[in-house]
């Protein structure tokens, strides 16, 4: 598996669920599989996340291959516009 996806299942912001809803939505539609990783379950894992990031603030989604960090929800959406997700994903 190369493509990981840290997620919240416990959030009160509307903005989050659909943004991770239509992360997930995109990469199944493209047959992209991909590893889901709640950081709700425990502190050591959105901590995990914002230092793969490099962002001690970041929120869900944020996207990696493997422990190469690829991007968050804005920068996965322009990839998505711009047609370029299997690079911004680090697939080719």
């Amino acid at each position: 598996m190369g493509i990981k996806l840290y997620y919240t299942t416990v959030t009160a912001s509307r903005e989050v669920k659909s943004q991770q809803a239509e992360v997930m939505r995109i990469l199944e539609s493209k047959n992209i599989h991909f590893e889901l990783i709640d950081i709700s379950v425990g502190g050591a894992l959105r901590d995990e996340m914002r230092t793969k990031s490099g962002n001690p603030t970041a929120v869900p989604p944020q996207i990696f291959n493997e422990d190469q960090y690829c991007g968050n929800y804005e920068m996965f959406s322009e990839a998505v516009e711009a047609d370029t997700v299997e690079q911004f994903l680090k697939m080719v």
